[in-house]
């Protein structure tokens, strides 16, 4: 079996601080794999410019000048970090000379090491590796409630995502291919990579401080980017919304026989029954209908995505199991 050649894709934002310092880190990590027998000597670092307004371009374009393992492209304006992400993991797919992709931030909080480990399991059949968080030391309190609280809901909502796992993963050219297949505007990687399928192994690893710079993820983006994660993943707070609404019918229903009951024995001051009855009836109809409604528009919202049906991984034929890539 020959050497897998091994492209290592680093969405970069602003990172004029930390990319002189990480860069020489990830050349280094190329050469160890390289040594190990593990990749193939052809294995690059890409670097993905997400529209930066710093310097952050230059400096790519000057790794590229000074060793051909550096690589780049830079996007026309900045399109957010999954869009980035996705971007140096299409071009990986349709250069034709890359095996699998690792993805990783440029600050270099992830352990770069564990890409060993990575690489291994590959090797040993995995499609997808995922980098997952050992523990969460280094996070504040609030940081590390809220997070692993993002994981319970969206695993509540029916999300299928890896607990801990951020966007450090190894993906092999076939997974690459399967991600293509989704047309997802509102990108969440996460959640998507699990959909494809395949062989799948996890690393641990401990995640440390930021090299340099500022945190390209303040509490505002972090709520937005959880909000887009749940909404593109999940019609369940829709299905919720409609459970809510029924139940309120059914209230409704209560309070109308007991605003009857009051009204024949008496115990009811004029007009207080049907305005009861209305705020009660109108309000569980109006939140019911609205959930239906709903309903409707999540699953026309799914449809819009144009997600896969399913996708083949293999089939039999003449007696010998083919792997083969198809979807419907």
């Amino acid at each position: 079996m020959s050497k897998p050649v091994l492209w290592i894709v680093i969405p970069c934002y602003n990172e004029e601080q930390v990319l002189p310092i990480t860069a020489p880190m990830f050349l280094e990590k190329i050469h160890s794999l390289t040594a190990q027998g593990l990749v193939s000597d052809k294995s690059r670092v890409l670097f993905v410019n997400d529209g930066s307004r710093d310097k952050t371009w230059e400096l790519i374009q000057g790794f590229a000048a000074q060793d051909e393992h550096y690589i780049g492209i830079s996007q026309s304006r900045n399109r957010g970090h999954q869009n980035a992400v996705l971007a140096g993991l299409m071009e990986a797919l349709h250069s034709d000379s890359c095996d699998i992709t690792i993805s990783i931030d440029c600050d270099g909080q992830d352990d770069i090491n564990a890409m060993d480990e990575m690489v291994k399991k590959y090797l040993d059949g995995a499609e997808v590796v995922y980098g997952v968080r050992s523990r969460r030391d280094t996070d504040t309190f609030f940081k590390r409630f809220t997070a692993e609280g993002f994981y319970h809901v969206m695993n509540a909502l029916g999300a299928d995502i890896v607990f801990n796992h951020a966007d450090y993963r190894l993906m092999s050219h076939r997974a690459l291919e399967g991600l293509e297949q989704f047309k997802e505007v509102n990108l969440f990687l996460r959640g998507i990579v699990p959909m494809i399928g395949y062989t799948v192994g996890t690393v641990e690893y401990e995640r440390g401080e930021r090299f340099a710079g500022e945190s390209k993820y303040p509490l505002g983006k972090m709520v937005t980017f959880a909000f887009e994660g749940i909404t593109s993943l999940s019609v369940k707070p829709i299905r919720m919304i409609t459970i809510g609404g029924l139940l309120i019918c059914l209230i409704s229903l209560i309070m109308l026989i007991k605003s009857f009951v009051d009204y024949f024995n008496g115990n009811v001051v004029p007009g207080w029954a049907s305005i009861m009855v209305s705020i009660w009836v109108l309000g569980g109809l109006q939140i019911f209908a609205i959930g239906i409604i709903g309903e409707y528009i999540g699953k026309t919202y799914l449809e819009t995505k144009k997600r896969p049906k399913y996708i083949i991984e293999s089939v039999i034929l003449d007696d010998k199991d083919i792997s083969i890539d198809r979807n419907w």
